[in-house]
Formats: structure tokens, sequence, C-alpha cells
């Protein structure tokens, strides 16, 4: 049986007990396709409630030096949009977590937007975060992935204007990626829960759609901390860190030791989320 259906199912369980749930973010292809798949069952065993499936590509501008190098290794085991798909496909019968690509808008227009959508669709995803993608574009990229039903989560960063925030909250679909500190993606410094709790106070008064915080979340401390105020928490780089160097097994036994660690630490809030 396919674990929860969807965002909404996964974010919907994470709110029934109380607590954030677990985002965790993965290349697909690193080191190689069954390491991946090896590696996203272990996750889903370790209770992580939904995936973001890394698609590896070589301009990778909001990653950071650990998502990149597994996104070189990936590119280098000969990984391609169509195996990214496969991998996909493959866990979501298995069972996995619902998945959502991260991408480029560059691999998107190369392989086409609309067989994109399509394929991403018959693979079971469930939306795709496209970071390269501006509001004003908005309009002419999304038609294809919402015909296909993916959700389109956009990200909220430290920099963005009120107005602009609110404006992205209002086109964004499945949740809110909240950037909790300024640059690429990383564990070297810890996330700015203070200023997290306000952004999402803020994006409470004009979105409905859970509120999920990454970008320098490497601890269950720093997970506790942050899903004490958000309603999802989203972990990459670390977790690449987790199992980098391994393969089979031996990778995704220290992938789901690691998550699980993430996940024991995000106990039952006093209150329900208010959002999701």
């Amino acid at each position: 049986m396919i674990a929860s259906a969807g965002i909404a199912g996964a974010f919907a369980r994470a709110r029934g007990e109380r607590r954030a749930a677990l985002i965790g973010y993965v290349v697909a292809g690193d080191p190689d396709c069954e390491t991946s798949l090896a590696i996203v069952d272990a996750l889903t065993a370790a209770g992580v409630d939904l995936i973001e499936l890394g698609i590896p590509y070589g301009d990778p501008l909001a990653d950071g030096p650990t998502i990149a190098a597994a996104g070189q290794r990936a590119l280098a085991a000969g990984i391609k949009m169509a195996d990214a798909l496969a991998i996909a496909a493959e866990a979501r019968a298995r069972g996995a977590a619902p998945i959502v690509f991260f991408t480029y808008l560059n691999p998107i227009d190369r392989y086409g937007a609309e067989r994109f959508a399509r394929d991403a669709a018959a693979a079971g995803a469930a939306g795709a975060i496209v970071p390269d993608v501006p509001l004003e574009e908005l309009a002419s990229f999304a038609p294809p992935l919402r015909a296909s039903g993916l959700e389109i989560p956009l990200l909220v960063a430290p920099t963005t204007p009120p107005a602009r925030a609110a404006a992205i909250a209002a086109a964004s679909s499945g949740f809110v990626y909240l950037v909790s500190r300024l640059g690429v993606t990383g564990a070297g410094r810890a996330p700015d829960v203070a200023w997290a709790s306000g952004a999402i106070a803020r994006l409470r008064e004009t979105t409905e759609l859970p509120i999920a915080v990454g970008f320098g979340i490497s601890t269950p401390e720093h997970a506790a901390a942050v899903g004490a105020v958000a309603d999802g928490v989203i972990v990459g780089s670390a977790l690449i860190d987790a199992y980098a160097g391994a393969r089979g097994a031996d990778a995704a036994r220290r992938a789901g030791t690691y998550a699980a660690s993430l996940r024991t630490a995000l106990r039952p809030k006093n209150t329900a989320p208010s959002r999701g």
C-alpha cells in the first residue's frame, strides 16, 4: 500500500499526531539508483512524512556544497530525468512516503514541461519545487503541472518583502517553503528559529497552507526547535552527509538511523498546528 495520499495527507497525518511533518531531501541516483531506492525505503520506515527527490543538475543555484556534490555524483553515474522519474515510480510502488521533485527550470525545459508534468504524475509524484521560477513567470509555467495534479510549493526567503511573501504564499500549492536563513542549503549554520517564528506568523495571516521550514536544520535539537513553530521541518544536506560515501544497505541504514533521530525529536505539540 502506498503511504499517505499526497502532500495534504502527509501534513494531515502529522497534524493528527500533534507534531510537525518531517521532510527529507535526497538526490535521485546518488550514488546509484538502487541505493536511492533503498534510502527512500529507509526514510519511509523511519517515519519521514514527505520526500523531496532532487533531480541532478549541473548548475544548481540554491544548492550548497553537500547537495551540489551529491548531484555531481548522480550525474557522473549517468542519472538523467528519466532515471529520476523511474526511481520515484518504483519507490512509490514499494510504499514510499509521498514524493515531491526538487528541480530547476532548465531540466524541465529540456525534457518538456508538458511531458515532465505527465510523466511525474504517472510516477506517482505529488508535486514539484522549482526554485528558479519567478513568481511573475508562474502563470505560464504552472498550467501543465497543475493540470496533471501536481502541487507547486513556492519558496519565501528572509529577504522577501512582506507583500511579495503574501503573493508567493497565495500562489503556492501543497505547502509554503520558508527558507530559514540567507544563502544556499547546508548544515553549517543553525536556522534562525526566532525569525522563522515571526515569518510563519505573518504568513499564516495570508494562507491556510502548511508552512515548512528548511535550510540549516541538521540536529534533532534544530528539528525540535523548528518543529515547535512550523508545520514541517525540511532536512537535506545533513541527511545526505549521514550516508555520503556509503552504498546499498549501509547507506540506507545510515539514512534511516539519522532520520529516526529527527523523527523522535518531533514530539507532540501542546496544541495542533493551526494550518494544514
